[in-house]
C-alpha cells in the first residue's frame, strides 16, 4: 500500500475520487479491524494515510511524531512515513476552518453551538478555540448541555455547527435542532454532505441565514492532506476542482413543468449524456399502484397526490440522478424540499398550445390548462434554479439543461 483511507467501515468513500485530482498516485481504500490497523502502523509500508472512525485516537501512541494541529484536535486523520518515522497530523481542523469561510461564517467573538459529543465535535471545538470564539456548548443528549437546555438556556447561541448524522442518508429530512427558536442564528454549518442540504441547511437557507455541508471541508483536508503525502505544493484550486467533480457527481437533475411539458423526453436524454440514472416519478407509481388515471378515478386525486409524496421521498435522497416529476409534484411545500436537497430543480417550460394532454387526468381542455397553468406557475418559478424554454430540438433543450445544472452546481464541465 502507498497511500489511502483506513478506518472500521468505510463504506462507499468520495476520498479516491478526489485524490485523483491532486496527483498521479493510486488511493485505495483499506478497512480495516483494530488489530489489522496496529500490525500496519507497526510495518509502516505506506507513504501516506488518512484515518476515519474508529481510529483517529488510536493512531497516536504509535506515532513519532505529533503536529499542533492533531495534538489541538486531540486525534489525527492523516499520518505520513518519512525516514522510517511515523508523523501524525490533523486535516480535519484547516478542512473545517476552509468551509466555514467560504460561507462567511466567523466564529470570533460568536456564541457556539455544537451538536455532538465525538471526534468531529473535537474538530470543532478546536476550530471555535483556533477562530476565538466567544462561547463554546457542546451539546449532547447525554451531556452537561442537553437539546432541551440547549433551548432554554442558550437561545442566543449565533452560530451553529452540526457534527452528528442527524439528517445523513439514508435517514434525510430530519433535523437535530429547531433553527427558529434562535432569534439570534446568522450561520450554520453541517459537516454532512450527503445530502447536499440537509433539513438544518434548509431550514437556514428558507431564512436566509448563510449555511454550509461538508463537502468542502471534505475536499479541503484532502488537499492538505496531499500536500503532506506528496511533500510539494499543490495549487490551491485543485481543491475547487475536487469539489466539483463530486458535486457534479452526486447532484440530481431534477425536471419540473406542466404535464405534457417534455420533461420524460428531455430527462431521458439528459441522463444518458451525464452518465446518471434516470427515474421518472409518475413512471414509479404506475409500476405500483397501475394507471394514473384509474388511480384518479378509483381513488381520487389525494390518493394520487399521497402517492406521488412517497416517490418523491423515496427517490429524492437518492444521488446522481436525473428525475423528472410530475407535474403536481410542486404542490406540495414538503414535495419540494425533498426534490431540493440533493437537486438542481430546473423549470421546463412550454406554450400552452403545444402540451400533450393524452393520459393525463388532470389536462381535460385548454381552460382546464390554463387554469392550472396559473396556479403552477409561481410555484415553478419558485422552486427553480433556472429554466428552459423547450421550444426547438430536444439536444437543444438538453444542452440548456446541462449547461443550467453545471452553473448551478457550482461546477465547470469536464
Amino acid at each position: 500500500m502507498e497511500f489511502g483511507l483506513i478506518g472500521e467501515k468505510l463504506g462507499h468513500s468520495y476520498s479516491p475520487q478526489i485524490h485523483r485530482v491532486f496527483g498521479d498516485y493510486e488511493y485505495k481504500l483499506y478497512p480495516m479491524t483494530r488489530a489489522e490497523m496496529e500490525e500496519t502502523l507497526k510495518r509502516r509500508d505506506f507513504r501516506g494515510l488518512n484515518v476515519t472512525i474508529p481510529y483517529k485516537k488510536a493512531v497516536l501512541p504509535f506515532c513519532d511524531e505529533i503536529s499542533p494541529a492533531a495534538r489541538a484536535v486531540g486525534s489525527a486523520n492523516t499520518l505520513t512515513v518519512r525516514g522510517g518515522r511515523l508523523y501524525a497530523d490533523n486535516t480535519d481542523l484547516p478542512g473545517m476552518l476552509a468551509m466555514l469561510a467560504r460561507a462567511g461564517i466567523r466564529l470570533g467573538g460568536k456564541k457556539v453551538a455544537i451538536l455532538g459529543s465525538g471526534g468531529t465535535s473535537l474538530t470543532a471545538q478546536a476550530a471555535c478555540r483556533a477562530e476565538g470564539a466567544g462561547e463554546t456548548v457542546v451539546v449532547s443528549r447525554g451531556g452537561p448541555v442537553t437539546y432541551e437546555a440547549l433551548y432554554h438556556c442558550h437561545s442566543d447561541v449565533e452560530i451553529i455547527i452540526n457534527a452528528t448524522p442527524v439528517g445523513m442518508y439514508p435517514h434525510n429530512l430530519v433535523a437535530p435542532v429547531d433553527i427558529s427558536r434562535f432569534p439570534r442564528l446568522c450561520g450554520v454549518a453541517d459537516v454532512i454532505y450527503n445530502p447536499a442540504r440537509t433539513a438544518l441547511l434548509m431550514d437556514a437557507q428558507e431564512r436566509g441565514i448563510p449555511a454550509v455541508d461538508g463537502l468542502w471541508m471534505l475536499a479541503a483536508q484532502a488537499w492538505y492532506a496531499a500536500r503532506l503525502f506528496l511533500e510539494k505544493d499543490i495549487p490551491e484550486g485543485k481543491a475547487s476542482e475536487a469539489f466539483r467533480s463530486v458535486r457534479r457527481q452526486c447532484m440530481n437533475l431534477v425536471l419540473v413543468g406542466m404535464p405534457g411539458s417534455g420533461k420524460t423526453t428531455l430527462g431521458k436524454e439528459c441522463a444518458r449524456r451525464m452518465g446518471k440514472r434516470f427515474i421518472d416519478l409518475d413512471e414509479e407509481i404506475v409500476k405500483r399502484c397501475g394507471p394514473i388515471p384509474d388511480i384518479f378515478a378509483s381513488q381520487g386525486e389525494e390518493a394520487f397526490r399521497n402517492m406521488e409524496s412517497e416517490m418523491v421521498r423515496e427517490f429524492g435522497k437518492e444521488s446522481g440522478c436525473v428525475i423528472a416529476a410530475g407535474g403536481g409534484a410542486v404542490l406540495r411545500k414538503e414535495n419540494v424540499r425533498a426534490l431540493w436537497q440533493n437537486g438542481v430543480i430546473a423549470w421546463v417550460k412550454r406554450p400552452t398550445a403545444q402540451l400533450s394532454t393524452q393520459g393525463r387526468p388532470l389536462s381535460t381542455g385548454p381552460e382546464a390548462l390554463r387554469r392550472m397553468e396559473e396556479e403552477r406557475t409561481p410555484l415553478y418559478r419558485n422552486c427553480a434554479s433556472f429554466s428552459i424554454d423547450n421550444l426547438g430540438t430536444v439536444l437543444q433543450a438538453v444542452e440548456a439543461l446541462r449547461e443550467g445544472f453545471d452553473e448551478a452546481a457550482g461546477c465547470e464541465r469536464t
